[in-house]
């Protein structure tokens, strides 16, 4: 069994539909956290969501629902389990270019 700490994924969503950040691979079992930076000028939302099946982005899967996040600002989501093959973490923006999300996890192979 290995134990590693590091960074799993980084996005920057180019338009305002949910973007998949980070897929689990078979085998693995990850605490991750998620980090989302505002980098512009103005205000913007965020959701996040976190699909054990890894399809759907909508209410039904949203661990934060249109949280909004000030130029320069940021938000961290912590304490995300996933165990399940092919589970997804995504994020949509409500505004395209606006945020950066990275997401960084304990992985246990």
């Amino acid at each position: 069994m290995t134990i590693a700490y590091s960074q799993l994924a980084q996005e920057r969503e180019n338009s305002t539909s949910p973007a998949v950040i980070y897929t689990l691979i078979a085998g693995d079992t990850v605490q991750a956290f998620i980090k989302v930076a505002n980098t512009t000028s103005a205000s913007a939302t965020v959701s996040v969501f976190h699909d054990v099946l890894g399809s759907t982005y909508d209410e039904t899967t949203a661990i934060l629902w249109g949280i909004e996040i000030g130029p320069g600002q940021f938000l961290e989501v912590d304490k995300i389990f996933m165990d399940t093959t092919g589970a997804t973490l995504a994020y949509s923006s409500s505004v395209a270019n606006a945020l950066t999300a990275t997401v960084y996890g304990v992985i246990k192979a």
